[in-house]
This record gives C-alpha cells, sequence and structure tokens, in this order.
C-alpha cells in the first residue's frame, strides 16, 4: 500500500539471528560459510543465509518473522521491539 509506513524496522543480520535466538529459541543446529540452518521447539526449521553485517530490509524481517517463522503481524512487532 503505497503511502503506508512498514512498522518493522531494519536489522543487521546479526541482530536479526540474535533476536531469533534470544526471544524465539532458535539455535544452529547446522552451518555451511554464511548459512545457517536454525531449529527451535515448536517453530518451523529455517534457512538463515545472511552475511553477519548485512542490514536487512524492513521488508525482509517482516518476511522472515511473518511468512518464514508464522508470527502474526501483532506478535513479530512485539518480538522485534523486545516486548515479546
Amino acid at each position: 500500500m503505497p503511502g503506508v509506513p512498514n512498522p518493522f524496522p531494519s536489522l543487521k543480520a546479526r541482530a536479526m539471528l540474535r533476536l531469533l535466538q534470544a526471544e524465539l529459541g532458535y539455535a544452529v543446529v547446522r552451518q555451511s560459510g554464511s548459512h545457517r540452518r536454525l531449529a527451535a521447539e515448536g517453530w518451523p526449521e529455517l534457512t538463515f543465509a545472511f552475511h553477519d553485517k548485512r542490514s536487512l530490509t524492513p521488508v525482509e524481517v517482516r518476511d522472515i518473522l511473518v511468512k518464514q517463522v508464522g508470527l502474526t503481524v501483532d506478535d513479530a512487532l512485539k518480538v522485534v521491539r523486545g516486548e515479546g
């Protein structure tokens, strides 16, 4: 929707990985280069394929948390804000 700001922030890939680990319980179960396979009880497995210093756009942050992990938009925003 044009004109509607995305409420998600941009995050460094390293910060997103820390968020997934600390807030949702994900752990790296396998790694090959910058590709990490993450698993957490009760959540789908993820392939996290970003270099640590790369900035993820707000769209990518939302995609990971909502589409890949399966959180609602409200729950994903709470996790990003540290309220979850």
